[in-house]
């Protein structure tokens, strides 16, 4: 390969990685985040904890009573992610990587337990027991798109303005 084709290569791999860097590390300039930060912040948070303070009804037993092998495994793994990320989002510090878990975690609350409800009883007692975890994806999702606002520990190390 040539020298110039190579340097080429180089600032064409610096430019891909500043755009993820910019997507991931910035955010919005406002305080539209402030609150969602703050819903979605305080219920994870507060459900990790409660994987760990009541196991047979929260942690363990749930993920055992929902068919998980190694529920044990599963719960306090869900729950400490949900302790983190809760905690992370809550103070806004990478808001948007810390977005990503937790949709992960509600995309498999849908497909082990609300998915099945759709099937057995159909559309609208899925949509009764679905609308809180309906309401925290978009909360997420929202997250993810905006980041964590100017209220942040984002917006103070990555000098949003």
């Amino acid at each position: 390969m040539l020298h110039s084709q190579r340097l080429d290569l180089l600032f064409d791999n610096m430019k891909a990685e500043k755009i993820v860097q910019s997507f991931i590390l910035t955010t919005v300039s406002d305080n539209r985040s402030l609150l969602p930060r703050l819903i979605v912040g305080l219920i994870f948070l507060s459900e990790g904890i409660q994987k760990f303070l009541f196991p047979e009804l929260l942690g363990t037993g749930r993920f055992e009573k929902i068919g998980f092998i190694d529920p044990a495994f599963w719960a306090y793994f869900a729950g400490a992610f949900e302790i983190i990320c809760g905690t992370f989002i809550l103070i806004g510090l990478f808001t948007r990587i810390a977005a990503i878990p937790l949709l992960i975690i509600m995309l498999t609350a849908f497909i082990t337990t609300k998915w099945p409800i759709l099937i057995d009883k159909g559309f609208w007692s899925m949509a009764h027991e679905y609308r809180t975890d309906f309401a925290m994806t978009l909360l997420l999702i929202y997250l993810l798109i905006y980041g964590a606002g100017k209220w942040s520990v984002d917006s103070k190390i990555f000098k949003v303005r």
